[in-house]
């Protein structure tokens, strides 16, 4: 006769028993709200007038979610959720630690910039065919990837910011549009390609994809698994994300094609993001592999940076020398990569915040400079000084951080980087981080001297700086924190630091994740 009770199955060796804390839900906080703010923009596609309202209200309110998540990694060190109750790793974990959050608050900020500039840029059209739940999606893709646990997901974020970006990129249907839309497609998916591969690859040999388990699994390997395999996969398909060379040149191709805030938004965020996965894939899962393939690494970084620097200064449309100003920094965090101490980590770290908020307001700077002047060529442009001076003081101050000159943001990075070269025997790196500087101050001087100090022709129409102010406010703003990391930059470096110790030692990070028996 069969017992009338049931088994007790033990639920806590697979499930999270407690209830979770409050504040620990806002590590996904940040994506679903991305996600529901887009699905309300759809839901009113016939109000128009009320897009940039909610995208603005949505991304000020995600700044603000941001801003709390970092404080909470700050004051109580990295913290995981696990989807589904499941214990990691069976469960999608996403996990927070101090390289994530701060990269997903400056891209909120960075975002937000965007999304006032735009009901200046914006037009109906464009509204009508998305750009606003296009913005949303985005921002899910890149808040999503900084702040997952689960190499998995990390490419299933990239894939959502990746059909966001097409969305953008596309607005206007131009045949220059349609032109860069293709190049940046072929080789996104390709990159793509190539990291599905990596990550399929990863699973048959650890069985896992949890970023934790992986590198707990890693440090214990016998060495017979193909570890070189797999970081020479990941670091081809995530330097294709980052731009860096010989794969770089979809980006000069395609980002000065679509309207200036999206190349602002890509400019400023798209290829951090692949910076940000190089750090986290080869730095936290890879240490010993990115060690071997530092010289090749620091070849790359190094034809990067300077091979972007002589394209900025080659350039007469004002996004294209943008373009080759993004590439070039690519190169300069990849040095600080190839080197891989801590204290070029977190070099690489400040640079990215640094340029999360810099090359947004770059391009946002030449697309007002381009409407007040009426064109986009360096040669058709002058004069803009003596219309707006005010404004040219704002592109002088942006410029001279672009350059990496003192005392503004760009200067710091770049000093941390060189000595972290310097420190380990590397002169060669360090020399090539310094003449790559130099030669983006001259394409910026010659950018400023033809655009603003150079007398415009007789006859030419004035146009009423009053009129445009509103128009201005993002740009202002952003300039403020650009003068603001360069005058009191002890404590971004501070939490560079500590962010780049924590992935040098991510044993906190797997606390987080597989927190001690008895532990909640």
């Amino acid at each position: 006769m069969a017992a009338s009770g049931s088994p007790s199955i033990d639920l806590s060796a697979a499930l999270v028993m407690q209830a979770t804390p409050l504040s620990d839900w806002l590590i996904i906080a940040p994506v679903a709200l991305c996600i529901c703010a887009g699905a309300v923009l759809m839901m009113v596609r016939h109000a128009m007038r009320l897009h940039s309202l909610i995208a603005i209200a949505a991304l000020a309110i995600l700044v603000v979610i941001d801003a709390a998540l970092l404080w909470k990694v700050m004051t109580n060190g990295p913290f995981t959720m696990v989807m589904g109750r499941w214990l990691a790793p069976f469960g999608i974990a996403f996990t927070a630690d101090l390289t994530g959050a701060v990269l997903a608050l400056t891209g909120a900020i960075a975002a937000l910039a965007c999304a006032v500039h735009a009901r200046g840029d914006i037009d109906h059209a464009s509204t009508r065919y998305g750009f606003y739940p296009f913005l949303m999606l985005l921002m899910a893709g890149v808040s999503g990837a900084f702040l997952t646990g689960d190499i998995f997901n990390l490419y299933v974020w990239f894939e959502v910011l990746l059909v966001s970006s097409f969305g953008l990129i596309v607005l206007g249907s131009s045949r220059e549009q349609i032109d860069g839309a293709l190049k940046y497609a072929v080789l996104n998916l390709i990159g793509t390609t190539l990291f599905l591969i990596a990550v399929g690859y990863l699973y048959a040999v650890f069985g896992t994809l949890n970023m934790a388990d992986i590198a707990v699994k890693v440090t214990a390997d016998d060495t017979s698994a193909p570890l070189m395999t797999l970081a020479c996969l990941f670091l081809l398909a995530f330097a294709m994300k980052a731009a860096a060379f010989p794969v770089n040149f979809w980006l000069p191709a395609s980002y000065h094609t679509p309207k200036v805030v999206v190349s602002a938004l890509f400019g400023g965020l798209l290829t951090k993001v692949g910076i940000y996965a190089l750090l986290r894939v080869m730095i936290m899962l890879f240490p010993v592999q990115r060690e071997e393939l530092s010289i090749v690494i620091a070849a790359i970084a190094v034809l990067t940076m300077i091979l972007g620097a002589m394209g900025a200064l080659a350039q007469n449309d004002l996004r294209r020398v943008l373009g080759y100003v993004v590439i070039s920094g690519i190169g300069t965090m990849l040095a600080g990569l190839a080197i891989g101490s801590p204290a070029a980590v977190g070099g690489v770290v400040f640079y990215a915040l640094n340029s999360v908020v810099l090359m947004t307001a770059l391009y946002l700077a030449v697309g007002h400079a381009a409407r007040l002047g009426g064109a986009w060529m360096l040669s058709d442009l002058s004069g803009l000084y003596a219309r707006t001076p005010w404004f040219a003081g704002l592109v002088l101050a942006l410029f001279l951080a672009g350059s990496g000159l003192p005392p503004f943001s760009g200067f710091w990075p770049k000093v941390m980087l060189t000595k972290a070269a310097i420190d380990i025997g590397a002169w060669w790196l360090a020399a090539s981080i310094l003449v790559s500087g130099f030669l983006l101050t001259i394409a910026f001087a010659r950018m400023f001297l033809l655009c603003f100090w150079r007398s415009s022709p007789p006859g030419m129409k004035e146009v009423a700086p009053l009129e445009t102010v509103p128009s201005f406010v993002p740009l202002v703003a952003l300039t403020a924190l650009v003068v603001g990391f360069g005058l009191f930059p002890e404590s971004i470096m501070q939490l560079s630091q500590q962010a780049a110790d924590q992935l040098a030692d991510p044993s906190a990070y797997i606390r987080s994740v597989f927190p001690p028996r008895g532990m909640p």
